[in-house]
């Protein structure tokens, strides 16, 4: 196709829209129950690798550490160094003592006190109620609170802790939140398994899932052939495991995630690019902040903000050339996201292949390569 002007290149966008099924169904596949990884592999680096080529459609099922065979002198790793907070907590409502879970989505307002947050069950739960948090750790004997202040239309409540340390009340009372389809209570192992080695920025209520299959052996070997890493930081929302609720995607409106991407990452990444060398992403989410900060230009900007970026068929990605993926539920933005590397009919294949091979799904489970 010719070069487009900005003008030209959204008029050849919307056509596209209009002769592609946005239909909700179009992301559907069924998924053995068997295959929802509960819990993560012994070793990190010892998940299995499906590669799909992005041209022909072509798969292969490989070890994790054949990674490196698909990087070269001048390409860019870039991972979402995010780390997961123990977002979810227990409470005692005053009075009744019925008991009330919170899973945090985020500040508001930069606030140290007061959070965005969903409650269960919320129903019944009004403007004013007081919570008395609850800890797995008998010994715990300090006391903590929050009041709820108000509930949104979006569902989500506002509330208000009686401390301004809150990270000091989710150390003492908070647990990792484990996504919905684990279908356990979060252990001690979790706490380190459900975080990348490369975690640091405290923010996110879900890991970047893609990155929990690196080691430091694995990277120091990616370095060693003269590839660039490169973090960036996108937390991850609650919002990233709220299913699709409309029948046209094009309708779904996408919760917002903080992202950060320093001027030094920029220009590697930019650097990159410019050689003709190939940037591999690591995860959705790191996905998500690159098109987020992509210029007409095939470049990035460094910056910080918000982003609410909805990926999906017809686009494509204008810097990842690779990604290095999970397996993502039926109908999820996630789906929807890798479809925009490769014919949506080989994604889907891709995944027949995997459930055939008895690949592990999900969070914990093995990864997939688009090459």
């Amino acid at each position: 196709m010719p070069i487009l002007s900005p003008k030209d290149l959204m008029l050849h966008y919307a056509n596209q829209q209009s002769t592609i099924n946005h239909s909700l169904d179009n992301y559907d596949y069924d998924l053995p129950e068997e295959l929802i990884a509960s819990y993560p592999r012994d070793k990190r680096d010892s998940s299995r690798m499906l590669v799909l080529s992005k041209l022909t459609g072509e798969t292969q099922i490989k070890n994790f550490v054949s990674i490196l065979d698909y990087l070269s002198y001048g390409d860019c790793l870039v991972v979402n160094n995010t780390r997961v907070i123990k977002a979810r907590l227990f409470g005692l409502k005053e009075g009744s003592g019925a008991k009330i879970e919170l899973m945090l989505i985020s500040p508001i307002n930069g606030s140290n006190k007061i959070w965005s947050c969903f409650l269960k069950p919320g129903k019944r739960v009004k403007e004013g109620t007081k919570v008395k948090l609850i800890s797995i750790n008998s010994k715990q004997k300090e006391e903590a609170w929050y009041t709820v202040l108000k509930k949104s239309e979006d569902g989500a409540f506002e509330v208000c802790f009686d401390s301004n340390n809150v990270s000091q009340i989710l150390e003492k009372f908070g647990n990792i939140p484990l996504p919905p389809y684990i279908k356990r209570d979060a252990e001690p192992s979790d706490e380190i398994r459900y975080q990348t080695i490369y975690s640091k920025s405290l923010g996110a209520v879900a890991a970047p899932t893609a990155g929990l299959h690196f080691t430091s052996e694995i990277l120091r070997k990616i370095t060693a052939k003269g590839v660039n890493i490169v973090e960036l930081t996108l937390h991850v929302g609650a919002g990233t495991f709220q299913p699709v609720s409309v029948k046209n995607i094009t309708d779904h409106k996408m919760h917002s995630e903080e992202y950060f991407l320093s001027e030094k990452a920029a220009a590697i990444i930019n650097k990159t690019k410019t050689s003709g060398k190939n940037v591999l992403a690591v995860g959705t989410t790191t996905t998500r902040v690159l098109e987020t900060v992509a210029e007409d230009n095939g470049l990035v900007k460094s910056g910080c903000g918000w982003t609410d970026i909805f990926l999906y068929p017809p686009y494509k990605p204008k810097i990842v050339d690779m990604l290095l993926t999970n397996f993502h539920l039926p109908k999820s933005t996630l789906l929807m996201l890798v479809s925009t590397f490769a014919e949506k009919e080989n994604i889907l294949d891709a995944y027949e292949e995997a459930i055939k091979a008895k690949l592990r799904f999900y969070s914990y489970g093995d990864c997939m390569l688009l090459a």
